[in-house]
């Protein structure tokens, strides 16, 4: 059942999937569709979703369900089908997104750990922690400066 992500708590599950390129327009409208059936079809408990920057699709589900394996496998094949439908990575979260100026930039490790050692990302560059596990989480930790991040490690 398809919720108002206000209604929903700060404990409140989110499942983050960022996207190895932005989303076209005419890809959004569908990928919507498609998300909304799924959720409606998936479970009758509170869940919502987000595309944020066209390119991170979030559902978030009510923290006092139990996401069974079964709803585990059924969200990830529809993932994994939303991959191959537009042609995407949306299931590697090790891969570093950040912000270059108004651009959200996707770069493989090893690619974003030479931008760093190159002073092409500054340690004022926002992140995205893609490891995030709430709504709480999303709304204050999701994007945050690198120095702040799980890879400051790097400009130490």
């Amino acid at each position: 059942m398809i919720t108002n992500y206000q209604n929903l708590s700060e404990e409140t599950k989110v499942f983050l999937y960022p996207s190895s390129r932005k989303f076209y327009p005419n890809e959004l409208e569908e990928i919507e569709i498609k998300i909304k059936k799924f959720i409606s079809e998936w479970t009758n408990f509170s869940t919502t979703y987000k595309i944020e920057y066209k390119r991170f699709l979030l559902i978030f589900i009510e923290n006092e369900i139990e996401v069974t394996i079964k709803m585990h496998d059924d969200l990830a094949q529809f993932i994994i089908q939303l991959e191959k439908d537009y042609e995407v990575t949306l299931l590697d979260k090790v891969n570093v997104c950040f912000k270059q100026g108004e651009y959200v930039q996707y770069k493989e490790m090893k690619d974003f750990r030479k931008l760093v050692k190159n002073k092409s990302i500054s340690k004022k560059n926002i992140i995205f922690n893609n490891f995030i596990q709430t709504k709480y989480e999303f709304e204050n930790s999701w994007e945050t400066p690198l120095s702040d991040s799980w890879l400051s490690h790097l400009i130490k």
